[in-house]
């Protein structure tokens, strides 16, 4: 009889998983789960407590679900990845292994663990990799020279012209395996600090409400309100797919049984949200095409010539939302309470940190990843490199946001703002952006602090750090 481990990575869902539908095609087949926590590399990778709580939790849930197709989930741990190899060795053999079923990744690190693994179990286990994770696989969308797109445009219209022609099926939930019994054991704590959070739930259901009434009462208006952080009008489910709670197919098939053929009108709140879910594809396949990126390197490689201050103190008073530009710091405070951030001042703040202070966007790019839930390297890493002006088709360096008028312009009544900077609730409404000329106004004290810089001085100190970088490369 044979006998077929699925190995659970960043694909944590029983439905549209092509590992686990492929592992469960013989009904006369014995299927077992495992998932390998590896601490080390995670702390390797600055994962968030917040990401290892959430797929602790949803780890939990998945037995579950497992359960009620009598698969049994094994867990193990070990240090990295390296040491995730012998451990699946072992599994192999101690369960007499003949298939091992996964979804492939495609960062570096994960893909060499997965080759090394390959090579060892090549003479007693058959390896079946799949692609569960994107629309396309990577380096398959190509100009016309046979290279990967280095502009996100005519990358997104001929990823367009491939998706029209394609049938993005949803793989369905297996049936539930006969005469296969399980035991079931708790999923131990993690060697590995965690912090409880209830901003995303790991069941799936919610999950898919989420998703579902996203595209139902949402998308319509998503254009027009996406980049207002204090509306609710972002999905928000950006944690499920760094997990892969959800798939991206799964987002395609809530989108479309709301707007079936979204791709005609692209002026269209569908269309731009899926444009996001394009932007994610764009960067993973970024990530293959150039390893540098998972190396902590900068696609335009003169910026590695910039001169950066990298102030310590004012990276601390940037992390902690101290910075006394009220969209930067309601921004920041969001992040470290929540373990999210708006889209939109995810820009704004990583172009503070970059243009304003002049600090290493590789700071801000690890502090992200230490704090968010939904921690995903190839869109952490595009989005800092494009706002330092360092990656592909990123902002131009001369483009610098002005942090008064960025607030301005996306929290006009200082809703959020005063969300979350509690101190500047007395502020009206005219000043929230500039707090300090009301204090002086009304000669009151204000517990916030002033701004650690003067943003049109440190323009022009930034400029000239790019332009010198750019003139001796």
């Amino acid at each position: 009889m044979t006998t077929n481990l699925i190995w659970f990575r960043n694909d944590l869902r029983v439905t549209d998983n092509p590992a686990l539908t492929n592992a469960c095609k013989d009904q006369n087949a014995t299927v077992i789960a495992l998932y390998i926590a590896t601490p080390e590399q995670w702390k390797m990778h600055h994962m968030s407590a917040r990401q290892a709580y959430f797929i602790h939790v949803r780890l939990t849930e998945l037995q579950k679900e497992l359960a009620e197709l009598n698969i049994q989930l094994l867990y193990q741990s070990c240090n990295n990845f390296t040491d995730s190899i012998d451990v699946i060795d072992n599994i192999c053999q101690e369960y007499q292994i003949n298939q091992l079923f996964y979804n492939r990744q495609y960062e570096f690190n994960e893909h060499k663990r997965d080759c090394l693994l390959k090579k060892k179990l090549k003479n007693s286990v058959k390896c079946i990799e799949l692609d569960g994770n994107l629309f396309t696989i990577p380096l398959t969308i190509r100009n016309g020279k046979g290279e990967m797109y280095k502009v996100f445009t005519p990358f997104r219209n001929t990823f367009l012209d491939q998706f029209i022609q394609t049938d993005y099926h949803l793989y369905e939930q297996p049936e539930p395996r006969e005469n296969q019994k399980i035991k079931s054991k708790k999923i131990p704590a993690f060697d590995y600090p965690t912090e409880k959070f209830e901003f995303f739930s790991p069941i799936t259901k919610k999950a898919l409400q989420r998703l579902e009434e996203f595209c139902a009462e949402k998308v319509e208006g998503y254009t027009e309100k996406r980049d207002i952080p204090s509306l609710d009008y972002t999905s928000q489910l950006s944690a499920y797919l760094a997990l892969g709670v959800l798939s991206v197919r799964q987002c395609l098939h809530y989108l479309t049984q709301e707007y079936p053929r979204f791709w005609e009108n692209q002026k269209s709140g569908a269309f731009s949200w899926f444009n996001e879910l394009i932007w994610r594809e764009f960067y993973q396949h970024l990530m293959v095409a150039h390893p540098r990126l998972c190396k902590h390197k900068p696609f335009i490689e003169w910026t590695d010539n910039i001169q950066w201050k990298n102030n310590k103190d004012h990276f601390e008073q940037w992390k902690a939302g101290n910075t006394g530009y009220p969209i930067i710091d309601a921004a920041m405070r969001q992040l470290n309470q929540t373990g999210w951030m708006h889209n939109r001042l995810r820009m704004i703040t990583a172009s503070f940190l970059v243009k304003d202070l002049l600090i290493d966007w590789r700071w801000g790019e690890q502090y992200f990843m230490s704090q968010l839930t939904d921690g995903d390297l190839a869109a952490n890493n595009g989005g800092w490199q494009w706002a330092a002006s360092t990656g592909t088709d990123s902002t131009p360096y001369f483009r610098i946001f002005n942090p008064t008028t960025q607030g301005q312009r996306f929290d006009p009544e200082g809703i959020f703002i005063k969300q979350w900077l509690p101190e500047l609730k007395q502020v009206p409404t005219k000043l929230i952006h500039t707090p300090h000329q009301w204090a002086e106004k009304v000669g009151k004290p204000l517990n916030y602090p002033n701004p650690i810089i003067i943003h049109d001085i440190a323009r022009k100190v930034t400029l000239e750090a790019f332009e010198k970088a750019k003139k001796t490369d």
